[in-house]
């Protein structure tokens, strides 16, 4: 399907309005921001920005659909969610083909997205029914307690390049089954997929009509991204970004005493022991390092190699990124594709300028490519540097495919380096004995949100909680019992007896 069908279908025009209620567009009244692909340099679209004056009307819009969405019952709720995943599976090859142009991601990628945001719609439905709550003994004769749990109201959706769709659907489908209402703002470097979203969700709304308001969308810039952080209509946020975005995100919501769902940096390490099956160390450390050209929350960063495989691993590596095809992400044989834009291609080569300053040793030379097929000049070489923890370039999260190797002797000492960074996200060892493994997650072992054994740190399944501690922000979205992140909790006591019982034993009589 050639790219003009594939917007075509999805209703992209050359002009967009970049502001909706969910199946009502508005004229946005700002700016234009017009969308590049970095896989060829070419323009797709150009969309008009929201103004502060349009962004409240989404907003007010929102409010107003929560009074009424809130009331529908959870699995009614989950019912329009489950035929959102219809709709979703029906555009998954052309949205899956915006995703990848768009952003730069192979086409494998753009469907696996697409087919997250699927799945993500499968778990909220079954969620829609199990929104549990707890009772609880009283101390006080014929008292019943129990707690239960309520909608937010309007919940923000800051969302990040390098997961145009995917990361939207996590937070939205989960906040909607929960009787919430949803204003989302994509990034301004992926504005297209976010369009293609709403016009696919529009048509399942109006079907059932659910009330205008119950999941818009606004395109703007870091500005738009602040009006959402100090609005005190929109009781949670949830931010997907840097770590450095979110520092000031999180300070704003918190100084209005709203909350924040952060999803930030990672500085993801796999430990590789001397009894590790090479094979799959070595998938899971290429796939980690290179896909989507390093430009996941979740990218492998630093492989810590036992000592006494080291140099033979490195070996393997080198050996292994000879094979990497870089090139157009729509073509499947291609391993890797471009940055996200010039900007991320220049903070890779000023990455690689200081890597070689502090003493790295190049492994594997990094570049940017320039010729036939690489016109957009975001293509650029995945690398590999030997390395020490504790550089400072080492320390801090470069969004590109650029991975340092670091040898241990004692796991304990491989342990303590892989958590000596700021950031805390996810976390590998390749293993194949059970006292390593078990150490590795144990209460001393890692500090991140997730830690794998035998697999690489790349991706995450939607069924578990997905998030990590320290500079990564604390957040968690997805599966499990996330869905509590969204909601309020609340206690009540019923008293069912004739008398009134005052707590500590106080005595009052009328």
């Amino acid at each position: 399907m050639k790219m003009e069908k594939v917007l075509d279908k999805l209703g992209i025009e050359k002009n967009n309005e970049g502001a909706s209620t969910g199946t009502k567009w508005l004229k946005g009244g700002g700016g234009k921001i017009e969308s590049y692909s970095p896989v060829d340099g070419k323009k797709i679209a150009t969309v008009t920005s929201v103004t502060n004056d349009t962004y409240d009307k989404v907003i007010e819009q929102a409010q107003a659909a929560f009074v009424e969405w809130r009331m529908w019952p959870a699995p009614k709720r989950g019912e329009v969610v489950r035929q959102i995943g219809d709709a979703l599976r029906k555009f998954k090859e052309p949205l899956g083909k915006l995703v990848s142009y768009e952003m730069g991601k192979s086409l494998q990628e753009g469907y696996g997205e697409v087919q997250e945001m699927i799945d993500i719609c499968d778990l909220a439905v079954g969620m829609s029914r199990q929104l549990y709550g707890l009772t609880m003994h009283s101390e006080r004769p014929r008292h019943r307690m129990y707690e239960q749990w309520h909608p937010l109201g309007v919940v923000g959706i800051i969302s990040a390049f390098n997961f145009p769709v995917a990361v939207w659907s996590w937070n939205s489908m989960i906040a909607l089954i929960c009787g919430n209402t949803c204003v989302w703002k994509p990034s301004e470097k992926t504005p297209l997929s976010a369009i293609a979203c709403q016009n696919i969700i529009a048509e399942v709304f109006k079907e059932n009509n659910v009330p205008e308001g119950v999941c818009g969308l606004v395109v703007g810039d870091r500005e738009c991204g602040e009006w959402m952080s100090n609005d005190k209509r929109v009781p949670l946020v949830s931010a997907t970004g840097s770590t450095r975005m979110g520092k000031a995100l999180g300070a704003t919501v918190a100084a209005r005493l709203g909350r924040s769902l952060l999803e930030l940096g990672g500085n993801n390490a796999i430990i590789i022991t001397e009894n590790a099956d090479l094979n799959i160390a070595l998938i899971g450390s290429v796939f980690g390092a290179v896909g989507t050209a390093g430009q996941r929350c979740t990218t492998t960063r630093r492989l810590i190699i036992h000592e006494s495989i080291y140099d033979s691993f490195k070996k393997k590596l080198v050996a292994a990124y000879k094979q990497l095809v870089i090139g157009d992400p729509l073509d499947e044989k291609s391993h890797v594709g471009p940055l996200i834009d010039k900007d991320a291609v220049a903070t890779y080569e000023q990455a690689i300028k200081e890597i070689k300053k502090a003493g790295g040793k190049q492994i594997v030379a990094g570049g940017v490519l320039t010729g036939e097929g690489y016109e957009s000049g975001c293509y650029v070489k995945p690398c590999i540097f030997e390395a020490e923890n504790d550089w400072e370039i080492v320390q801090h999260e470069t969004f590109a495919p650029i991975l340092y190797v670091m040898k241990y002797s004692k796991l304990a000492e491989a342990i303590a380096m892989q958590n000596n960074v700021p950031q805390g996200l996810s976390s590998s060892i390749m293993t194949l004995n059970m006292r390593e493994a078990e150490q590795f997650l144990a209460h001393s072992g890692s500090d991140c949100g997730i830690a794998n054994v035998n697999i690489g740190t790349s991706g995450a399944e939607i069924g578990g909680a997905f998030g990590g501690e320290k500079e990564t922000g604390g957040g968690r979205e997805s599966g499990s019992d996330s869905w509590k992140a969204y909601m309020r909790r609340q206690t009540n006591t019923i008293n069912w007896s004739e008398q009134l019982p005052l707590a500590q034993g106080i005595k009052f009589s009328v």
